[in-house]
């Protein structure tokens, strides 16, 4: 069966006992329908779970299953008697129709009801949508009302948001059509996961801070190079107010009827690439363990929760699961996509360098990890116990997880692993650099020891604005590396774990409301474009209203 049929065969249970299970009451849910709900948390009440980060190896086409291994873990744990949250992002419908398709796990390690989270599911995205372009319009209202802050029309840094993949709006001219339409002038639009806004939404505490975030947003540049903020335009407040009820977070539930936070969705490369903070600080108030996910590989991933995530929220991971498959060593081994499902024992043990990487990675900020070999169908016996001896002799422990065919029962072996991981105090949990530390250092930083690069390279121009942004007082804030996931290097065709490379930077900014530096590696794309054969185009609905091709 498809993902979606086993998603649709499953039978839910009402929300209200799902929150049961987890000690809220009806005062702290806002039920949309009888299958999802919006919590009230309070994002500086104590917490006492314990935080287990899922991460996995760099990604490839043939994809490693990081989500469906969260939910299977949490449900593995939740059988072993541990009272167990899983905490989400929620999908964006640019890849829903595009070419990845839904993002809500797989095979019988689901969150569910699947059609409605990747779709419209409570309406954050649209909120988060409107806030941004609520702000683009106060902008460009300002210049048609005489420019009184004096923006330079060529350094306004602020575009457009739309959650599709339209790759025909990444450039734009707006304002045409005469003197009545506004100022003419070259713009973008980025798909909402890029917004600074999501960022900003992910990683409040409060609404007040949300708020506030939104005020320190730089919008543009005068013409003597000082920034603007959308607390200038005065509309940080309308901004907020529209993110009211979407900055609650989402409570679903796994197809074996265990609770599930799904919500907020930055991108892992222009942004953190993390659910929101107020989810995963719900989930660790109301659990003895709360599993969530970073985006693409650990290289960003988690990197950046490690180094934004937990030090802007005060977070302390107790320890990480680094998800592997056969095939994706395989592929960073050589071997062509086509020709995976074949043994190949020698790509296969030139392919687990790029694992190697990411364990020492990972051990580099003092977390105790374990490592999901993600069971797949292909698999031979041979090929997982290499990955699980390879591991040994590093010190790490892995397990086979068959998650995806057999629900939590297939990933308790997995969770006894994540248990004696996370309750051994273990964890030494450090950041990478400190906050004192130059924004080029830290960038510095980062591509040498996260990526293994020899250094970085960058252009005059490129070294000024980091200058500038020093001078600026923006030198204290972490940085957020922008690059393909693909690759520890910039070009994405550098599969494994290459060598004797730098990482070149053509671009840097600042994120002032998100409190991060985004440093642009190679092409990294915000508005993604829909392929040849985009997957809306096997998406239908019946006169029932049944939904089919979603995943």
């Amino acid at each position: 069966m498809s993902d979606l049929e086993i998603a649709r065969a499953a039978v839910l249970q009402p929300i209200e006992k799902i929150a049961e299970k987890i000690g809220l009451n009806a005062e702290k849910l806002e039920c949309y329908g009888k299958y999802k709900a919006k919590i009230n948390v309070d994002g500086s009440a104590a917490r006492s779970g314990k935080l287990i980060l899922v991460t996995a190896v760099s990604p490839t086409p043939a994809g490693e299953g990081k989500t469906t291994t969260s939910v299977g873990l949490a449900d593995a744990l939740n059988r072993l008697g541990h009272k167990t949250i899983v905490a989400l992002r929620e999908p964006s419908l640019g890849p829903c129709f595009g070419i990845k398709g839904g993002a809500a796990g797989g095979g019988y390690a689901q969150v569910v009801p699947m059609e409605d989270i990747n779709l419209h599911f409570t309406g954050d995205f649209h909120a988060i949508t409107s806030a941004h372009n609520l702000l683009s319009a106060m902008l460009d209202n300002h210049l048609h009302f005489g420019n009184a802050l004096r923006l330079d029309t060529r350094r306004i840094t602020w575009g457009r948001v739309l959650d599709l993949n339209d790759r025909s709006l990444r450039k734009i001219v707006s304002g045409l059509g005469g003197q009545v339409n506004g100022v003419p002038r070259e713009t973008n639009f980025d798909i909402t996961v890029a917004s600074e806004i999501m960022a900003v939404f992910c990683l409040s505490n409060s609404l007040a801070e949300v708020k506030e975030r939104i005020g320190r947003i730089i919008i543009a540049y005068t013409a003597e190079g000082e920034p603007v903020t959308a607390a200038q335009l005065k509309c940080h407040g309308a901004a907020a107010a529209l993110l009211k009820d979407a900055l609650k977070p989402n409570l679903v539930q796994t197809l074996e009827g265990n609770p599930a936070f799904v919500h907020g969705g930055p991108f892992a490369n222009i942004a953190h690439g993390c659910n929101s903070v107020l989810a995963t600080k719900a989930a660790l108030q109301s659990a003895d363990y709360a599993v969530t996910e970073a985006g693409f590989g650990a290289d960003l991933g988690a990197e950046k929760f490690f180094d934004i995530k937990c030090r802007h929220a005060g977070l302390k991971p107790n320890a990480a699961v680094i998800v592997a498959t056969v095939r994706a060593l395989k592929y960073h081994g050589g071997m062509d996509l086509k020709e995976l499902t074949q043994p190949d024992t020698e790509a296969l043990k030139k392919g687990f360098a790029n694992l190697q990487k990411h364990i020492e990675n990972v051990q580099s900020f003092g977390v105790p990890l374990t490592v999901a070999v993600n069971a797949f169908p292909s698999d031979t016996d041979d090929e997982t116990h290499y990955i699980i001896q390879r591991c040994g002799e590093l010190g790490v422990k892995a397990s086979k997880a068959q998650h995806w065919a057999k629900g939590g029962a297939g990933a308790e072996e997995l969770a006894k692993s994540v248990v004696e991981a996370a309750d051994n105090d273990g964890s030494n949990f450090r950041f990478l650099y400190p906050d004192s530390m130059p924004l080029l250092q830290k960038t510095e930083t980062i591509a040498k020891q996260i990526y293994g690069a020899d250094g970085i390279s960058a252009d005059t121009k490129t070294l000024d604005k980091f200058d500038a942004l020093e001078k600026l007082g923006f030198g204290h804030l972490p940085v957020c590396m922008a690059k393909t996931q693909y690759s520890f290097s910039a070009d994405a065709s550098l599969r494994n774990r290459p060598v004797d490379f730098t990482v070149p930077i053509r671009d840097v900014k600042v994120s002032a409301g998100a409190g991060f530096v985004v440093v642009l590696t190679g092409d990294v794309m915000t508005m993604p474009g829909l392929s040849r054969s985009p997957a809306a185009e096997r998406i239908d609905v019946d006169e029932h209203g049944q939904i089919t091709g979603l995943f």
